[in-house]
């Protein structure tokens, strides 16, 4: 422990800061439609969450080694100003999409912060490419699709096996099977995503020779990730919950049934593969891939539209936002300073103005019905529905 030093210890504490917001950014994930459908009440939803997503922290480090020594060459002297630099634009992006009510990935923040920072600290060099590709490219392209047609197709079996049943004991059979698979995604969140906050801690050790390269992230990294996102995690984020379960479409119990049972397969396959997806993209693919396999295809594709584009913009908004804050940080002292009080205020500055607006877990479900929109994007009314707007508070 003599390796870890004031910046160090900064770095490490902003990287727990991280994931206490990748959990309150991520509860949606596991918590909206059940929440949506009435299967839980909020707080009930969000505590069951909190104790699963610690509780997965401890299933698997794979996703780990992918940050912390696969992401980033770790001999080619990255040094904690620039895991400092990522973890700021990451967390800056993260509060940003919150405010806004928006589902973006988290993990592509932290990637995209890590990339911009490196870049800019060690050059292209320091950064392998193939990894990124074939770890973090391929998986946000492919996780949603699979996801979505994988609820899409559970929806259609289950309404096909439910057509003749009575439709309360349905939709009460659903609600109690919610309680499950919700707690399923909740266990595969904290397996993968607990582990990118221990990949980068685990980065940061080694980058001061505190731990070997290729070591795995040390107990007490894992303890305390895991807590961190559960703490987040409990808070709630309640904007993105609303936009997740009422924003995209009007999710039956059944459809969440199915929904999270193909999102947690899609989550749980992929962290014992190593792949660092974006545990939101999957948990909307799977919600749209629900609302559009009910007996009335439909979505609201406002919604949809604005969550896309932001989904894109996530790795290179994060990397342009870190690779400043490289720069900056790698001027000394004042550098470093200067970037954690830019954090420090956007942060605030983020958290006052949500208070103009609170969304908790009184109101979480309270968004005006819209008429469905029809099944294909071009018939999406040109001004945004009560519904979508009301989201976005």
């Amino acid at each position: 422990m003599e390796h870890i030093s004031f910046l160090v210890a900064v770095v490490i504490i902003t990287a727990l800061a991280f994931d206490f917001t990748n959990g309150f950014h991520d509860t949606a994930n596991a918590s909206a439609t059940a929440i949506a459908t009435g299967a839980l009440r909020p707080k009930v939803a969000v505590t069951i969450a909190a104790l699963l997503n610690f509780a997965g922290a401890f299933l698997s480090v794979k996703v780990a080694t992918t940050i912390s020594g696969g992401i980033v060459n770790e001999k080619a002297g990255v040094h904690p100003e620039i895991i400092f630099a990522a973890l700021a634009g990451a967390i800056l992006w993260n509060l940003l999409t919150w405010l806004r009510g928006l589902p973006s990935s988290s993990s592509h923040a932290l990637y995209g912060g890590l990339i911009g920072a490196t870049i800019v600290g060690v050059g292209m060099n320091g950064v392998n490419f193939d990894t990124v590709v074939t770890k973090i490219i391929i998986p946000a392209v492919a996780s949603p699709l699979v996801a979505g047609l994988a609820s899409w197709g559970a929806t259609k079996l289950a309404y096909a096996i439910t057509r003749k049943g009575n439709p309360a004991v349905t939709d009460k059979g659903f609600k109690t099977g919610q309680v499950v698979s919700s707690s399923l995604i909740s266990l595969a969140h904290g397996t993968n995503d607990a582990q990118k906050t221990m990949g980068i801690i685990t980065l940061t050790l080694v980058s001061v020779g505190a731990l070997p390269h290729g070591a795995l992230p040390p107990t007490w990294v894992i303890v305390s990730a895991g807590a961190a996102i559960a703490l987040g995690t409990y808070m709630g984020g309640w904007r993105i919950i609303r936009s997740m379960g009422k924003g995209l479409a009007d999710i039956k119990p059944l459809q969440g049934f199915a929904s999270e049972s193909a999102v947690s397969t899609v989550i749980l396959t992929s962290s014992h593969m190593g792949f660092g997806l974006s545990t939101t993209q999957v948990c909307t693919g799977g919600i749209m891939g629900a609302g559009l396999g009910g007996p009335k295809p439909e979505l609201r594709w406002s919604m949809v539209r604005r969550m896309v584009y932001t989904w894109g913009l996530t790795l290179p908004a994060a990397g342009l936002v870190s690779g400043g804050a490289a720069l900056l940080a790698q001027q000394g002292t004042w550098g470093v300073v200067l970037v954690g009080a830019a954090l420090v205020a956007g942060s605030a500055t983020m958290w006052l103005i949500s208070r103009r607006q609170p969304v908790g877990a009184d109101n979480v479900n309270d968004v005006a019905e819209v008429t469905p929109v029809e099944l294909t994007p071009a018939a999406a009314p040109a001004n945004p529905t009560p519904a979508s707007t009301t989201v976005a508070a």
